[in-house]
């Protein structure tokens, strides 16, 4: 497999319909273990970018590796090694799941189709409650809790899938700064626990991006060149701001 995590080969890709391509020759490698944030403006190709590494999005040019493998062709089983956590995922108070039970689907993909849950799949998932302590809320309606209870829980279900590659795109957003820095600490915990190779969207300044062993500059479907020297606390304000 050797020590890529991820690697993009000239990729371009195109949302159906659309004749804009959303990236352009995107060209990326990743290592092992690697923790890369991604930053820039909206409309910058961030969350396509993750798309595209998750198989989700029709590459046109190009290929895309994980795990040393095309994405393409191996889509399914891939993103069993895969957790994406897409942007603003929250559960209104009407969803009917219990926190217990939306953490379990983490399993689902080491399961598989037509299979219930184990007693050891249950344990995964009580175990990965714990591990991010809401064990107390497990039984509770999942859209009942705050913002930041319901993140842990999703980061939860991304403990209890055992998967190689994180995906998060903006995984703090609309939460007040004490719950962004708790949710912050607990991302860099999970990684750093099952050295897990990250790859992190964010426009906001903090741990997540301090940690960070690179940070890249999207713009217009396409990195900066030279974006590995940004300086985060200058210009994602600057990002903010329109500067």
């Amino acid at each position: 497999m050797g020590s890529l995590a991820v690697e993009l080969k000239n990729v371009s890709a195109v949302y159906e319909g659309e004749r804009i391509p959303a990236l352009h020759g995107i060209d990326l490698a990743v290592k092992l273990g690697e923790l890369v944030a991604i930053v820039g403006p909206n409309g910058a190709g961030k969350t396509t970018l993750l798309e595209a590494i998750n198989g989700l999005l029709p590459i046109r040019f190009g290929k895309v590796l994980v795990l040393g493998k095309p994405i393409g062709r191996s889509s399914h089983r891939l993103r069993q090694e895969i957790a994406y956590l897409p942007q603003d995922l929250f559960f209104n108070p009407g969803t009917p799941f219990l926190t217990r039970d939306v953490v379990l689907m983490g399993r689902f993909a080491k399961i598989g189709s037509f299979r219930l849950p184990s007693s050891a799949d249950r344990r995964f998932a009580r175990e990965a409650i714990a591990a991010v302590g809401i064990s107390e809320l497990a039984g509770r309606p999942i859209g009942r809790l705050s913002g930041g209870q319901q993140r842990k829980a999703l980061l939860a279900r991304v403990l209890a899938k055992e998967p190689q590659l994180l995906l998060l795109d903006e995984p703090t957003t609309n939460l007040d700064p004490e719950a962004k820095e708790e949710i912050s600490r607990l991302i860099l915990e999970i990684r750093s626990t099952l050295s897990l190779t990250t790859l992190v969207v964010s426009h906001e300044s903090g741990s997540l991006l301090d940690e960070a062993n690179r940070i890249l500059t999207m713009v217009g479907g396409r990195f900066l060149t030279g974006s590995a020297e940004w300086n985060p606390l200058v210009q994602v304000r600057g990002i903010a701001q329109g500067i």
